[in-house]
């Protein structure tokens, strides 16, 4: 009887996992972004970049899946046009540093578990302190993480 309830249980929770992340692609996607954007923040700070992601994925006016929110751009990708700048700034995704990778792939784990950070709770945009986006005026501002500022859609 236990060993069934287990299996059940493990089923269940593979399905619920999977809910976002249909394969390996869309892990990698997620992992990729957190690295890029925020691999020197705090686990708290990396996993509220992680659940900006996840929220797009649930606005209708994003992509639906995290490779498409992660790979948005306007146009054509080409610097400061895309919704994640590591995608359009002209290096190489290429992830060195293995401890940062290792957490990375913790956090996104635990986002895609469905883990969330409430003083984040419900931002579709962020941006680092040093930049003044165009679109920050425009948003409700919800909080603030390390170097990073988060923002609501007000649509």
């Amino acid at each position: 009887m236990y060993k069934y309830i287990l299996l059940i249980f493990l089923t269940i929770l593979l399905i619920t996992s999977m809910s976002y992340a249909e394969d390996n692609k869309e892990y990698h996607c997620l992992v990729e972004a957190i690295y890029f954007e925020a691999r020197s923040e705090s686990d708290i700070g990396q996993l509220a970049v992680a659940n900006v992601i996840l929220e797009r994925v649930r606005h209708e006016d994003h992509p639906s899946t995290i490779c498409g929110v992660v790979h948005e751009w306007k146009y054509y990708p080409r610097l400061h046009k895309c919704s994640f700048s590591y995608y359009c700034d002209g290096k190489t995704e290429v992830m060195y540093e293995k401890d940062s990778l290792s957490s990375v792939m913790q956090i996104a784990t635990l986002a895609l578990e469905g883990a969330i950070v409430e003083d984040t709770y419900s931002s579709t945009h962020y941006h680092s302190r040093h930049v003044q986006p165009y679109w920050a005026s425009e948003m409700l501002y919800i909080g603030s993480i390390g170097e990073h500022l988060f923002y609501a859609s007000i649509y």
